[in-house]
Formats: C-alpha cells, structure tokens, sequence
C-alpha cells in the first residue's frame, strides 16, 4: 500500500528514482492529448516510475491500494496509462474541478459520490494548487486516483452501478461501446473542457431517462420538506361519506399533487368534490381502480413513505441505465410491472395499451429483441412446458377437453391423431404436438407479433378480455397480452395496411404473415416507476419482487468488475 500523501520516506523514494534514472531516458510519446516535453526532467520522470510500476503491480497481481484506497480498474487504467508511457495524466485544478463537478452530478442520477472517491478528489483539488512542487510519491499516487475515480464513474454511468445478469441470470440486452475504445474514452472524458458536457454527449439518453431525473430530484425535495404524513386507518371511505380523515387526505394529496392547494385548505369532512378527483388520480398513477373509494389498498400506497419512494425511483433509473444508452427513433416497450407496452418514435410515445403478463410463478423474462412479422388468425402450438403442467391435468379429468376448445392433436410428422387412442396418463403422450385452430377462442386472439426469442414469448391478442380490467393482470403464462392488439398492427404496418384492411382479413378467419417492411426494437422491462410528458409519476406494486434485492444492490459499496 502507497500513501496518497507525502512523507520522508517518498521523497528518499522519489529523489532515489530520480537519481538512478539515465539522464538520457526519454519515456516514449504519450498520446491521447497530452503533449511530450522535449526534456523531461528527472522530478517528472520519477513520478513517471511510479505510475509504472503501480500499473506494473495492477498488471500482475490485480490489486493496487494507495492509502486505503482501492483502485477498482484492472484493465482500462493500465491501458491508458501504457499508453501515455506512464506520464500524469491530471495537471492542474481545472481538470479536478471538472471531474468534482461530474461527481456530484452523479448523485442526481441516483447514483452514490462516495463510489467515486470523492473525499480524495477534492483533497487532490487543494494539492494541485502548485502540481509542480508536489512530491513524486503524492502525485503519482494522485493521478492513479483521479484516473480510477474517472473509469468507475464512467462505467456506472454507461451501464449502470449494478450488474445485471447478477440478478437475473437470463439477462441478453447488450451492454457495449458501439465500437469505442473505452481507454479512449476515458482520456477525452479528462481532456475535455467540461466533463459533464462530454458525458452527456457520449452517454445518450432517450427522454424517459431525463424524466426519471427530474422525478428523482421531484421527490428528495419533498423528503427535504418532510415527506408526507401518514394517515390513520378506518373504513373504506365512500364518495358521499363523512369522515374527519378528510381534511389530513386532502393535505396529503396536495403534497403529491393530486390536487390543487387551494382544493386541500376548503377541504372539510365531506368526502366529496376535489377531494374524490384527487384520490381517483392518485389511484390512476399507483395502478389502482380509480373508483375514488379510500380502501386498504389506497391507503397502503398512500402510506408508503416519501423515502420509500426516492429508493424505488433511484432503482428504476437503474433499469433505465442497463438499456437506455442507444435510443432508436422507434421501439416498443413493454412495462412488466406496470402492466403497460407502449410504442416509442423519435422521442415521442404514440401508441400505448394495457397488457397482461407472466403470474410469478411464470414470470415474463426480461430481454429485448426485434419485431418481425405478425401473424393475422394465428393457431397456436402449446408449449410443452404447459402441456405438461396445465393441459394433462385436464385431459387426464376431461378426455373431451381438446374437442372443447377445437385443438388438434399431431403427430412428430404433423399428422393428425386420433384423440381417443391416446392415454394421456401415459409419459408417451408428451411426444405429441397439441394446436389450436383459429378462432375467436384462440389462446392468441386474432393476431400475434413474433419477435424471436428463445423464451417463446410474444405479444398477441386473447379471449380473456376481462381480465383487462384487473388491478393486477399477472395472469399468462409468460407472453404479453395485448388490450388493442388491432390497433398496434395498425400502427406498425403503416400505409400498406389500413385498418379495413385487416378487418377484412381477420373476417376472412385464414392465417395470414405479414413481415414488417423494418422491424422493430422490442425492450421487455421491469419499471415499478414512470414519469409521463407532464411530469406525472406513476408508481406500480412490486410483482415479481424485485426492487428490494436491487435497492440492497445499490446501496453495497464499489465492487471492481471483469470489464473495468
């Protein structure tokens, strides 16, 4: 371990180093924006020397710690640093004042200073007061700091803080440069005049991102204020009804607001008017029916305290970090948590639906892929794990369940079969195919949308119309089902297929593909936030239980990845 700050011993150090170097020793010509001297003087070549051979030990044993410091990059680091044959790459107060500067930005991304070493960066910005009359040891020790402090910011702000395939295994959205040189990168990112700026540009950001941002800081200025408090409990309060919780729910509501501060101080103990608007908006932006009844489940979400919130809006910023660093001018989205696809063009969301997802025990998995094609009047093939979990079970009750809901049965050389010569409690009949015709009873409704995938998961229409209405629409086996799955076909094929033209087609009842003259990016994610056009923050229960282990994740101190 060397200290960041100077004592006897360094300086024995540093004039030993110098002293031994040959005076004729030139390291050769940094690149990536620094400028060579033309003679280097023994002081600088020491600490030269020192850079060296921290990245020498880095290099070799995958550890480096300067003054209980620990430097995290294994890889970049050394490359940028071999790459400027070891010279400092930090010289003077304004390229730290820049790098602070980013630092504390991070902390309205959601993100933790600390992991970024901002207690030393700014005592490094007092010592560059006069950089040349710092000892060798203190400076090279120093700008190895600065350097990691720089990579590790970078890196969460690129990818985010948390890795995710550590918390799902099935993870497949890519995670990469685009073809940058990250060491590169990285050396612009001190180079450049503001580094907040150079973020900025070299970090794009769709407008969903901005959004959670600002509901971030939204929302730590209402827990500076004190949040809100809670309100006690009672029965469920009806429009119409009379109750002295009134007054304290108006208040509440004015605080998020869900109504105007004018509306919460006439409030009175009638449960009317104002009030009862407010409620039903809250309850629209928690994913609640918006009766305007004050229930449990209401007042559960009303209860929910402000810190509560920030965490889970820092979590879905987060999620937004792992895929929002690419914007495409047109992507679909599907919101798990909330129940919600919407349809994305430059910048714009102009197309929306409810849709139902996976039951947590048959989560929907989160990837992203491209929409293809379409099917119009589709059959549909049972997947195997469901014909072996949902379907035999009936036909071992019910030998006339296939019959009931017009599925064929095929053989491995897709010919029919004849349903009665099966034994369906035999193991044998897990060889055979089970696909149900068209139709108004389809499992997939009047169309799908195929995006390959190797979970078969994809969006399509469905019979259960009703459960549209649900609060909680967890109820497929994994695909997406969509409310206006019509409408969305509308809206992607565009001119060449007007809406009469597939009713026509869907009248017709034969199975038609359509292949999309461009595909289209498909992101299926889990958001328990969002931020509309207006700011509105919409908050959804937590499904398949997910932000608590991605809260703790974030909250664990820096841990050095593969990739840096």
């Amino acid at each position: 371990m060397r200290p960041l700050l100077p004592t006897t011993l360094t300086l024995i150090v540093a004039l030993l180093l110098a002293s031994a170097l040959p005076s004729a020793a030139q390291p050769s010509a940094p690149q990536a924006g620094s400028t060579p001297q033309a003679a280097q003087p023994a002081a600088s070549r020491a600490v030269d020397e020192l850079i060296r051979a921290d990245v020498e030990q880095l290099r070799a044993t995958g550890d480096l710690e300067l003054d209980g410091v620990m430097i995290a990059s294994r890889n970049l680091l050394p490359r940028i640093y071999e790459a400027r044959a070891f010279t400092p790459t930090w010289r003077n107060q304004a390229q730290i004042d820049a790098l602070l500067e980013t630092i504390d930005e991070s902390y309205k991304e959601g993100l933790d200073p600390s992991d970024y070493h901002i207690d030393q960066v700014r005592a490094a910005r007092a010592a560059y007061a006069n950089v040349d009359a710092l000892p060798a040891a203190e400076r090279a020790a120093l700008d190895v700091m600065l350097t990691d402090s720089v990579i590790r910011l970078g890196y969460h702000l690129r990818f985010g803080k948390v890795d995710p395939v550590a918390l799902n295994p099935n993870w497949n959205l890519k995670q990469d440069l685009m073809g940058r040189d990250p060491a590169v990168t990285i050396q612009r990112a001190i180079d450049a005049p503001s580094m907040r700026e150079f973020a900025d540009s070299a970090i794009p950001r769709v407008f969903l991102y901005q959004r959670f941002k600002e509901a971030l800081a939204r929302y730590r200025e209402l827990g500076a204020a004190g949040g809100w408090p809670a309100l006690p409990t009672g029965p469920t309060l009806k429009p119409g009804m009379t109750d002295t919780r009134v007054p304290n729910l108006a208040e509440r509501l004015a605080i998020t607001g869900d109504i105007g501060r004018e509306s919460a101080a006439a409030a009175t103990t009638s449960y009317s008017g104002a009030v009862v608007d407010g409620v039903k908006h809250f309850q629209d932006r928690h994913g609640l029916s918006a009766d305007g009844a004050l229930g449990p489940g209401t007042l559960a979400a009303l209860n929910v305290p402000v810190e509560t919130r920030i965490e889970q809006i820092r979590a879905n910023l987060e999620r937004a970090r792992w895929v929002f660093y690419d914007p495409e001018s047109e992507f679909l989205v599907v919101n798990i948590a909330g129940f919600k696809v919407y349809l994305v063009r430059r910048g714009e969301v102009v197309w929306r639906s409810r849709v139902q997802v996976g039951r947590p025990y048959r989560q929907t998995p989160i990837f992203a892929s491209t929409l293809s094609y379409l099917v119009f009047n589709p059959t549909w093939t049972v997947p195997p794990t469901i014909l072996r979990q949902d379907y035999l079970p009936q036909l071992k009750r019910n030998p006339h369940y296939l019959a009931e809901h017009n599925i064929d049965v095929l053989d491995r050389a897709g010919k029919p079969v004849e349903q009665a010569s099966i034994d369906w409690s035999s193991a044998r009949s897990l060889q055979y195919q089970l696909v149900q015709r068209p139709g108004p009873t389809n499992a997939l409704g009047r169309v799908k949308f195929m995006f390959p995938n190797e979970y078969f998961v994809y969006l399509h229409d469905t019979p259960s119309r009703d459960l549209f209405d649900k609060e909680s629409r967890a109820f497929s086996s994994g695909c997406i089902r969509v409310e206006n799955p019509l409408e969305l076909a509308d809206v992607v094929l565009g001119d060449k297929w007007p809406r009469e033209k597939i009713d026509a087609l869907i009248a017709a009842g034969r199975t038609q593909t359509v292949i999309l003259d461009k595909p289209i990016a498909v992101k299926l994610l889990y958001w328990t936030a969002e931020v509309d056009a207006a700011g509105r923050v919409s908050f959804f229960p937590d499904v398949y239980s997910r932000d608590d282990e991605l809260i703790n994740a974030l909250a664990q101190p820096f841990m050095p990845t593969e990739d840096l």
